[in-house]
């Protein structure tokens, strides 16, 4: 998916570039498989703010994208492949031997008359199909892992992202995440083969405020400029330093920048092979 750049016209375009949509087949989503999307503001039933930075946005549907893929040994022929807003790589919709239409997660380099399998035994390791990681060869990169076998894909499912199967041991499987943390995994869930597509998504610039709103994204306000009723930071006359602090700190008040805050006994320590790069 190469990003298209606009000649500078507008201030706004000057500073952004959009996505090209070159890889989609399809623009109407299926109608069967969308649901009407509420709006999700960061407010609660009394107006009072409980999310910061988060409001508006285009209106969308939501894609029924099937994460578990339980319809074992039925090959599916993928149909088209799809825009979805509401995640950052491209969906494909896929249609099974039986009739029966779906929505998968797209990979790089899978086109439209592919064949795709899920199944719970070892299969031909195709783009795009899907088993147990036990039945996956060492090696080789994987995307929407399951945590717990049967419960759905939950790991690695951004744009131009895969996680590498490094290995086994007793009723584990290890991964290396995109983030380099290695991580053991019930060798009994699924994943998916392949490398997820849509990678040059992170090279967009997103160019003004009002393309950032039409993402559900309010704007950020530094606590410098507030009052201090507002942030800790806040007060003081013109651009004022925070004051008398050991450093940063959050609107909450917790020290912020270098602290670490994942929870030292976390139940999923054990499971962490070797931490992300620092």
């Amino acid at each position: 998916m190469p990003v298209k750049v606009y000649k500078p016209t507008t201030p706004g375009r000057r500073f952004s570039s959009v996505d090209s949509f070159s890889d989609v087949t399809k623009k109407e989503p299926e109608k069967s498989l969308i649901r009407i999307l509420r709006p999700q503001s960061g407010r609660n039933n009394q107006g009072i703010i409980t999310v910061r930075h988060k409001s508006g946005g285009a209106k969308k549907f939501y894609r029924l994208v099937d994460f578990k893929r339980q319809k074992f040994d039925i090959s599916a022929e993928v149909l088209a492949i799809e825009y979805d807003p509401n995640r950052s790589p491209r969906i494909a919709l896929i249609k099974y031997d039986d009739g029966t239409k779906s929505y998968i997660l797209c990979p790089t380099n899978l086109k439209v008359g592919d064949k795709v399998m899920s199944s719970d035994k070892t299969i031909e390791t195709k783009n795009g199909c899907r088993m147990p990681l036990m039945n996956i060869p060492t090696g080789l990169f994987v995307y929407n892992i399951e945590l717990t076998p049967g419960k759905g894909g939950q790991l690695v499912r951004s744009a131009g992202m895969s996680a590498q199967l490094v290995g086994f041991e007793g009723e584990y499987a290890q991964i290396k995440l995109p983030s380099g943390e290695i991580r053991a995994v019930l060798k009994k869930g699924s994943a998916s083969v392949g490398v997820l597509g849509n990678s040059d998504r992170r090279l967009i610039r997103w160019g003004k405020a009002g393309r950032m709103r039409h993402r559900g994204i309010k704007p950020t306000v530094k606590g410098k400029n507030m009052n201090p009723v507002d942030h800790p930071h806040g007060g003081g006359e013109g651009h004022s330093p925070i004051g008398q602090k050991r450093g940063p700190q959050t609107v909450y008040g917790k020290t912020a920048m270098g602290v670490r805050t994942r929870k030292p006994e976390k139940w999923s320590n054990k499971f962490i092979i070797k931490s992300r790069r620092k």
